[in-house]
C-alpha cells in the first residue's frame, strides 16, 4: 500500500536557505523532501507538464485523464498529492473543477535547490 504524503503547509511556497548555502535544518530538509516526493512519480510529472501547457483557465480532471490515458480516479489521486504539495491550484466552476500549475511554488523549490538556476 503506497504511503500518502503528510500534509504540508502550502500557504506559502517552500522557503529556506538554499541547499547549496550549507547545512539546513531537519524541518527545512523535510519540507523540501516532501515536495520532491510529490513530483517523484511519472504520472505526476506528466500532469504538471500538461498543466504548464494548459490554457490560463486550467483543465478538468476528465480532460487530464483523457490526455494521459488514465482513469479519472487515478488522476484525481495524483492531483490531490500535487495540491497538498502546493504545486497545483484547483477551482470549482459550476459542476467542474479546473486545475492549474502554481508556477510560484515550483520556482521557489528551484531557487531553494539552486539559487542560480533561474537567473
Amino acid at each position: 500500500m503506497p504511503k500518502t504524503l503528510p500534509s504540508i503547509d502550502t500557504t506559502t511556497p517552500v522557503c529556506c536557505a538554499p541547499v547549496a548555502a550549507g547545512p539546513i535544518s531537519d524541518d527545512d530538509a523535510l519540507q523540501i523532501a516532501l515536495r520532491l516526493k510529490a513530483l517523484a512519480d511519472p504520472a505526476r510529472v506528466r500532469i504538471m507538464s500538461l498543466l504548464f501547457t494548459s490554457p490560463p483557465t486550467g483543465r478538468t480532471g476528465g480532460e487530464l485523464a483523457d490526455q494521459l490515458g488514465l482513469s479519472e480516479s487515478t488522476v484525481s489521486h495524483h492531483l490531490t498529492q500535487l495540491r497538498r504539495a502546493g504545486f497545483v491550484k484547483s477551482e470549482r466552476r459550476g459542476m467542474s473543477v479546473y486545475h492549474s500549475a502554481d508556477r510560484s511554488a515550483l520556482s521557489a523549490l528551484c531557487a531553494v535547490l539552486d539559487p542560480d538556476c533561474c537567473r
